[in-house]
């Protein structure tokens, strides 16, 4: 198993998290944690980027919907930057991808 990373960064008004490894169950408070100290800081936009994210069970799906809710509730933006073909299939068998926002590029995100 290899685990999650998670690095954060900001740049202006919005946080880009970026997910390396997988999602799952075990790794699941480590981005609960992440996105609890992006939202502690009050950004506009919370990008969670999953370019790099090798794979994600349906934790990961509860997570990514729990924080959308968050932030809608907040006047903040989730935008989720699409993962490989495997991330993508996950997201369109659940219909998640007809919920939350997301782009194919993290240069896509405007802060419109």
């Amino acid at each position: 198993m290899e685990g999650l990373n998670v690095s954060s960064e900001r740049t202006g008004d919005a946080i880009h998290l970026t997910l390396r490894g997988e999602l799952d169950i075990a790794s699941a408070p480590r981005i609960e944690e992440a996105l609890s100290e992006a939202e502690e800081q009050a950004p506009a936009i919370i990008v969670l980027d999953l370019r790099q994210l090798g794979f994600m069970d349906s934790t990961g799906l509860r997570t990514i919907l729990a924080a959308d809710a968050r932030a809608k509730e907040a006047g903040r933006r989730l935008v989720v930057v699409q993962g490989d073909e495997n991330i993508r299939r996950v997201f369109e068998v659940t219909r998640l991808h007809e919920r939350v926002e997301i782009v194919e590029d993290p240069g896509q995100v405007d802060s419109a």
